[in-house]
C-alpha cells in the first residue's frame, strides 16, 4: 500500500461547525467498520475504501494473492447492508447470458418472458473477474456505467443502490483475460490488498485456535438500508471542494497525460472519481469540505488501473504507483 499523508480527523472534526449534518453518516460507517471487524482483522483501508465507493456510488476492482480476505471482506460489507446480495463466479465458459438473463418461451401464456440474471442484484460480487473471455466482459459495460441492461431490445434498470466489487488475483495468469482498459475505467477504485502484519497475522491464528466452531457469518449484522444510502449519498454530494483543490486535482491527472514514463494518462473520468473519492472520505470523518489529504488519499486507488506505463519504464521495474507519487510530490499542496 502506497504511503499517503493523512491527518487525524478524529481529534479535528469538532472544531468546526459543519454546514451538512454528517454525524448520522459518520455514526453508521463505524458500526459498518465494527461489524466486518467480527470476522475480518485488520484489512482497515479495504474497509474504508469499499464504504467510500458505496457512497460515492462506484464500483470496487479488489487485487490480492488468494488468501488475504478479498472475497470474505466484500462479502462481510455487503451483509452489513439491507439490500439483496448476489455472487458470480467467473469462468471461461461463462456467457453473457448466464450473466444478464434470457428470454425463455412459456408455454402457458405463449409468450417470452425475460428471466433476470444474477446481475439484478443491489450489491453483485464477481469473483475472479478476469477468468471470463471478452464477449463476457463486454455483458458488463452497458450495466455498470448507465446502471441498466439491454436484452432482446429490452431495457432493464437496475435498482438502487448498484454496485459490483469485483476480485482478481494478481499471480496466477494461466487461464485469465486482461480486463479492457474501457472496463477498468469504470471502477472507481483499484484496491491492492497485501499480506496481514505480523501481529495481525498472529491474532488471526489467536482467534481462530480459540475458536471451538466454524466461522459464523451471521454474527456479522445489517446497518445500512438502501434509502440510507441514498441518503447519505446525497449527503456526500454536498460536501464542498473549494476552487483551488478542484484545479488540484485537475494537475494531478493533467500530470498523467504529459508524463514520459506513461503511454496511457488519465481521462477525465478520473479527475470525476478523484473528487468523489474525496468528498466520500471527508464525510466518513464528518466533515462537510474536502481538504487536500482528502483528494492525496483518493488519488492512489483512482489512477492505478487507469495509467499504463512505456515498455522501457516496465521493464526498469517502475511500478504505476512511482510515477503517481511522483507527480503528486512535484505539486505544491494547496492550503
Amino acid at each position: 500500500m502506497e504511503p499517503i499523508e493523512t491527518t487525524d480527523a478524529t481529534d479535528n472534526e469538532m472544531k468546526f461547525t459543519s454546514r451538512v449534518d454528517l454525524t448520522d453518516l459518520r455514526d453508521a460507517v463505524a458500526r459498518v467498520r465494527e461489524e466486518v471487524g467480527r470476522i475480518v482483522v485488520g484489512q482497515q483501508e479495504m474497509i474504508d475504501l469499499i464504504l467510500a465507493a458505496i457512497l460515492a456510488d462506484g464500483h470496487v476492482l479488489i487485487e490480492g494473492v488468494p488468501g488475504v480476505a478479498k472475497t470474505l471482506t466484500a462479502k462481510l460489507v455487503a451483509r452489513t447492508l439491507s439490500v439483496e446480495f448476489s455472487r458470480i463466479q467467473f469462468t471461461p465458459d461463462l456467457m453473457p447470458s448466464d450473466i444478464l438473463g434470457t428470454s425463455i418461451f412459456n408455454l402457458k401464456t405463449s409468450e417470452f418472458e425475460f428471466k433476470r440474471g444474477p446481475i439484478f442484484g443491489n450489491v453483485v460480487l464477481i469473483d475472479e473477474i478476469n477468468r471470463a473471455p471478452a464477449k463476457t466482459q463486454a455483458a458488463l459495460f452497458e450495466v455498470m456505467e448507465e446502471r441498466q441492461v439491454t436484452v432482446d431490445g429490452n431495457t432493464y434498470i437496475m435498482g438502487t443502490p448498484f454496485m459490483v466489487l469485483a476480485t482478481q488475483n494478481p499471480v496466477e495468469q494461466e487461464g485469465t483475460y486482461r480486463l479492457p482498459e474501457a472496463q477498468l475505467d469504470r471502477f472507481i477504485f483499484k484496491i491492492e490488498v497485501g499480506y496481514p502484519t505480523l501481529e495481525e497475522e498472529t491474532r488471526i491464528l489467536a482467534e481462530f485456535h480459540g475458536r471451538r466452531t466454524s466461522m459464523d457469518l451471521s454474527v456479522v449484522r445489517p446497518v445500512l438500508t438502501g434509502e440510507q444510502i441514498a441518503t447519505y449519498r446525497q449527503k456526500v454530494h454536498q460536501v464542498h471542494c473549494d476552487e483551488h483543490l478542484l484545479r488540484y486535482i485537475a494537475q494531478i491527472v493533467d500530470g498523467t497525460r504529459n508524463n514520459s514514463a506513461l503511454f496511457l494518462g488519465a481521462s477525465p473520468r478520473a479527475s470525476l472519481a478523484i473528487l468523489m473519492g474525496a468528498r466520500a472520505f471527508a464525510a466518513m470523518a464528518g466533515r462537510d469540505f474536502v481538504t487536500p489529504e482528502d483528494i492525496r488519499r483518493a488519488v492512489y486507488p483512482v489512477l492505478r488501473h487507469r495509467i499504463l506505463l512505456t515498455p522501457e519504464r516496465e521493464m526498469e521495474g517502475l511500478g504505476t504507483a512511482d510515477v503517481v507519487r511522483q507527480i503528486v510530490e512535484r505539486l505544491e499542496v494547496p492550503r
